[in-house]
């Protein structure tokens, strides 16, 4: 059954084993089924690049957004970024968010910088991507607004509370799960993990980092997404092709504008 890894760095990711070759890491990943790769902009100064090492590839969709712990080199504006969200290769703008882990005086510009993707997000009608640690009551009272106002997306590699969670689901936010869920250090997180309404659910890798396990410790790959899928569906008592085929499902309804792919895949199940 087809999966998706629907949070992935694709220029980050160590292509040693694979002599260099990104296609040679894809392939590994088709070969197990993960049918499509959305590939996160982290800088968009660096978006020609992304497109660059991605062209031709009908089964990768790309988003454009600032992390919130990356400086530009160039201030970012509104304007430029909703330049950028409009083109029709982009299906969402992020990530971005707000990560109060390190460095509180960089609180106020994240903010700042969080508020103007979702500007952006809906002027160009895409949904956001949004990375939240340690923020809980600042992302929740942002997105509310934005909701508000018809905005949707997801909260990534989600570790988050279930108060937290249920409160994103309720304003038609979807939670994405990445390999975290499967360290035996995340007792908590599954706990909310099996909980989590399967229509409002999506798997992803953000490899390189955070490798599951049993691969724990090594670069993560774009194929592992297998591995998170797996475990949730053991988790939480689901059927592990009924998991597949919803979260897939869930990631085509959310990003619309990867749906070119999304009838392939699913006549394929």
């Amino acid at each position: 059954m087809w999966l998706v890894d629907s949070h992935c760095h694709l220029d980050m990711l160590d292509l040693t084993p694979w002599n260099g070759d990104l296609d040679a890491a894809l392939n590994a990943a088709r070969a197990r089924d993960i049918g499509h790769f959305l590939c996160i902009n982290v800088d968009p100064a660096k978006l020609d690049h992304l497109r660059a090492i991605t062209a031709g590839r009908e089964d990768v969709s790309l988003s454009v957004g600032l992390h919130p712990l990356h400086e530009p080199e160039e201030p970012l504006t509104l304007e430029h970024l909703v330049e950028l969200a409009r083109a029709d290769d982009i299906v969402a703008v992020g990530e971005t968010g707000l990560d109060y882990h390190y460095s509180p005086e960089t609180h106020e510009v994240q903010k700042r910088y969080f508020e103007m993707h979702l500007d952006a997000a809906l002027q160009v009608n895409k949904p956001v991507i949004v990375h939240t640690r340690e923020a809980q009551a600042d992302t929740l009272d942002l997105l509310r607004r934005f909701t508000e106002q018809g905005g949707q997306g997801v909260l990534h590699c989600f570790t988050e509370d279930l108060d937290m969670a249920r409160e994103a689901i309720a304003m038609g936010f979807y939670i994405s799960l990445s390999g975290i869920v499967t360290f035996k250090s995340a007792a908590e997180l599954q706990e909310v993990a099996k909980v989590l309404p399967l229509d409002r659910l999506l798997v992803e890798t953000d490899s390189p980092y955070l490798a599951p396990v049993p691969h724990r410790g090594k670069k993560n790959e774009p194929q592992y997404v297998r591995e998170v899928a797996a475990f949730l569906a053991e988790l939480r008592g689901d059927d592990p092709e009924f998991l597949a085929r919803q979260t897939t499902e869930n990631f085509f309804t959310l990003f619309a504008g990867a749906r070119g792919a999304m009838k392939e895949m699913m006549t394929a199940c």
